[in-house]
């Protein structure tokens, strides 16, 4: 049943990204000839255009393209991650002088070291250009390009934040020398890796270790998720790993959880108003987004003022929804419950009465408002 539901949402993928996707012929000098790029841009990119967008590089985009920029447009739909720009860069006949890498070394090499400087070079600089995206990249290979985008760990201001390796196929000591360079970083970096049980034999050896080795890293700017699937083949491992990947490098971008409130926000130590102020310039500061605080969030912390029975934490939860959604009642509900516990029933009457002038949402309705203004009037005699 699971099998089926990941084939359906992959066609589902497919079927829309086809409809959206515009085929653009690419000449590098660095390459000494032309590539196709398939490029997906964001639904309504022409009409925000003060809005920037983080950017995917697919390599093996003739065939990895449609995954990718299917479960982006699905996720970013739902909101558990933010629109992006997606650039598939067409491989099918070159893919192995792509990825050449030297045998004394086992870095680029000859046409390796042109692809390489391709991206970093000609590449990105284009897109940066042409395309209003953020300060934010990922990549993502398959086989011999999962092993290749590791190569862009090693400079010295990497080019990507996010790196998706999907069945590596790693070069010696690839293992060794990824794990070094994750130990070192400062700045918030995401790396995935996935492999499945019917994986080619080598290729799964080698991620084992891999994934032994990064296991036991311990960088707070590292964000490491893995996982091995019980079922898929090398080939199909592909559609079962890239919603998982998504979902690891965007957590922090999704509305919260269940998981997140009980495991982190019930136990949190100070104001869990601290923790989502947190949560969102974290979002700012990784993605280059403006994100405003999601009502189900603000619901989420409130929640957790109430079971945690600090009440005076309502305040500031309040002038962040009136900063966020000034002409609605959330702010003056939660600044009127901040009265109201603190033993204030004047400031907290007022307040509630305020609600005829503001626009009702998330269930706070004019009515209510007004209600606990009545009965704070009855109880007090005002």
């Amino acid at each position: 049943m699971k099998n089926l539901l990941y084939f359906i949402l992959f066609s589902v993928c497919i079927q829309f990204v086809n409809a959206q996707t515009k085929y653009q012929e690419f000449p590098s000098t660095k390459l000494e000839e032309t590539r196709q790029l398939k490029i997906q841009l964001p639904r309504n990119y022409d009409k925000n255009i003060e809005k920037t967008y983080p950017l995917f590089i697919v390599l093996d985009g003739d065939y990895m393209f449609e995954a990718v920029a299917g479960n982006v447009d699905y996720y970013s739909y739902w909101e558990d991650m933010p629109e992006a720009i997606i650039v598939g860069i067409n491989q099918a006949e070159k893919r192995f002088d792509d990825s050449q890498y030297s045998d004394q070394n086992f870095l680029p090499v000859e046409s390796g070291a042109e692809f390489f400087e391709f991206i970093g070079l000609e590449l990105i600089p284009y897109l940066n250009e042409a395309y209003r995206t953020a300060n934010f990249r990922a990549i993502v290979g398959h086989g011999e390009t999962a092993n290749f985008l590791n190569y862009y760990l090693f400079k010295d201001n990497p080019l990507f934040h996010a790196y998706i390796a999907i069945s590596p196929d790693l070069a010696p000591e690839m293992e060794t020398r990824i794990t070094e360079r994750l130990l070192q970083f400062e700045s918030q970096k995401f790396y995935y890796l996935a492999t499945a049980s019917n994986d080619l034999k080598n290729i799964r050896k080698g991620v084992e270790i891999l994934n032994t080795n990064l296991s036991s890293i311990e960088n707070p700017k590292l964000q490491y998720d893995f996982d091995d699937f019980d079922g898929p083949t090398h080939y199909s491992v592909v559609t079962h790993a890239l919603p998982k990947a998504l979902e690891s490098i965007f957590y922090v971008f999704q509305p919260i959880s269940k998981k997140e409130y009980k495991e982190k926000i019930l136990s949190y130590e100070g104001s869990p108003v601290d923790y989502l102020t947190e949560k969102y310039t974290m979002i700012n500061e990784l993605f280059g987004l403006e994100k405003k605080i999601l009502i189900n969030d603000f619901k989420a912390i409130s929640s957790a003022i109430e079971k945690n029975a600090t009440p005076e934490y309502y305040q500031e939860l309040g002038k962040l929804a009136r900063r966020d959604y000034p002409d609605t009642l959330l702010g003056n509900y939660y600044i009127a419950r901040y009265f109201e516990e603190m033993g204030e029933p004047k400031k907290a009457y007022k307040t509630y009465k305020s609600a005829y002038i503001l626009d009702e949402i998330a269930g706070i309705t004019k009515d209510f408002m007004l209600e606990m203004a009545d009965q704070l009037k009855a109880d007090f005699g005002f």
